[in-house]
């Protein structure tokens, strides 16, 4: 960040007083803090002076600090901090030309032209011969949907011209020359950034805004009225599904055994086909169950039943000695 002084010392004024006006919104936000916290009343002070008087002078700082009740260096510091504030004598109408990738293609280099030619070298100090203007290039401001635009801030406020060609800002600046009003927002005419080659109005239905279209309520949440619908409602009834099958299997063999362990005994009595056993699945069965039919079985010799080893006899239990 570049280092930013105050303006020389021939330039400053003798003193600064502020005006009822500004004194009046001084009360507003000094009353927004405690007494030992004025000093966070620092940045709005700033604003104010520099609205008053389109700049920010070294009598202004001390006036300010005094108000604040802080040391002076650090109102300077903050001052000086903030290039949003003016150190040095700026025109009446201040021209912030956004030169950002969206406004630069669309002719934000004719609107620099334009000042060039009408005020001068780029620059807040550099002042029209009538003391009317300044101009400087400024990075986005948001409104790249209306490129390219300016900004104009003056003691009225800080006001966005949309949409501009060369010739359009020229008639701007004819105007603000004369002290006539001039609009703000795009200078097409067109709302915000609504399309420019629309064919239809753009939320232009009365209906949208007048309430016409909005479904009623029956009451008004966390009223008496709610409460009472609530507690009439019936319960929710009981979703069958998944988890009520779960639950039935849980019961029905007493939470030991589940649905996944139920589903492999299954198939595996399904793979035991043609094999004895407590309960026989047969190949007719599988195939009313699944559609497929079994394949062949290849020819094996019968296994020999294994023979049984005899159990080990327990030996008799020794008598005690006589």
């Amino acid at each position: 960040m570049s280092v930013r002084r105050l303006a020389a010392a021939e330039v400053q004024p003798e003193s600064f007083t502020f005006s009822k006006e500004s004194e009046k919104k001084i009360a507003f936000w000094m009353n927004k803090y405690p007494e030992d916290r004025k000093a966070s009343a620092v940045i709005p002070l700033l604003w104010l002076a520099q609205k008053q008087e389109g700049w920010v002078s070294e009598p202004a700082l001390r006036e300010i600090a005094a108000r604040c009740e802080m040391p002076y260096i650090r109102v300077y510091e903050v001052a000086t901090f903030y290039t949003m504030f003016n150190l040095e004598p700026v025109g009446q109408h201040l021209i912030q030309v956004c030169g950002t990738t969206p406004c630069w293609l669309r002719g934000a280099d004719d609107l620099k032209a334009v000042c060039e030619k009408r005020i001068g070298k780029k620059g807040r100090g550099s002042v029209s011969a009538d003391g009317k203007f300044s101009w400087e290039e400024v990075e986005c401001l948001g409104a790249c949907s209306n490129a390219p635009m300016v900004q104009i801030a003056n003691k009225d406020g800080d006001f966005y011209y949309e949409d501009l060609t060369a010739e359009a800002l020229e008639r701007i600046l004819d105007d603000l020359a004369a002290g006539k009003p001039v609009e703000m927002g795009p200078v097409t005419g067109r709302k915000c950034s609504e399309p420019t080659e629309a064919d239809v109005a753009v939320l232009a239905a009365a209906e949208l805004y007048d309430g016409s279209r909005a479904r009623p309520l029956p009451y008004l949440p966390n009223t008496p009225e709610a409460k009472a619908a609530e507690q009439s409602e019936d319960p929710a009834p009981v979703k069958k599904g998944r988890p009520a099958r779960k639950a039935a299997d849980a019961d029905e063999a007493g939470g030991a055994v589940k649905s996944a362990p139920r589903k492999a005994a299954k198939a595996a009595d399904a793979a035991k086909i043609g094999t004895s056993g407590p309960k026989k699945v047969t190949a007719k069965a599988v195939e009313k169950k699944t559609g497929a039919k079994k394949a062949p079985a290849a020819k094996t010799a019968a296994k020999k039943p294994v023979a049984k080893k005899p159990a080990a006899k327990k030996p008799a239990p020794k008598k005690d000695a006589e």
